[in-house]
């Protein structure tokens, strides 16, 4: 059986964070998106990301939210079919008003950069050249 991926995180404001990702070049699949919710396609059939109000999303957890422009709560790697893609989705990100956490990164079989989102959500992006990498030990 293959396995679906469903990353479930907070956000403040539904228009702003589907304009967000929308300008990125993400689909939300509209069968599982209402104003709560939105069901956005990293990967057709295997990979999605819930964006969920954050009143919402408290109705899965008893802990506290927390406010990822303050603290770390998770970092989604994302990975990119070329350098390209990696540099055109962050420089998409900038331009709709997310920021980069770090410079990119080449380790020369590998090639990473990312954004952080308008909830303070860490998005790493990442092209890895399989024949390029170091052979296991």
């Amino acid at each position: 059986m293959s396995r679906q991926v469903f990353i479930n995180l907070p956000i403040k404001n539904m228009a702003r964070s589907q304009a967000f990702f929308k300008g990125l070049g993400f689909a939300f699949n509209p069968q599982f998106t209402n104003e709560q919710g939105a069901c956005m396609v990293i990967s057709e059939n295997h990979s999605y990301a819930m964006l969920l109000v954050e009143s919402f999303f408290q109705g899965f957890t008893k802990k506290p939210i927390a406010d990822a422009t303050k603290t770390t709560e998770v970092l989604v790697c994302l990975s990119c079919a070329s350098r390209a893609e990696v540099d055109e989705l962050v420089k998409k990100a900038l331009a709709a008003g997310g920021t980069a956490p770090n410079p990119p990164q080449d380790h020369g079989f590998m090639y990473a950069h990312g954004f952080t989102d308008l909830d303070g959500h860490v998005w790493e992006l990442m092209w890895m050249d399989p024949n390029a990498a170091p052979p296991q030990a």
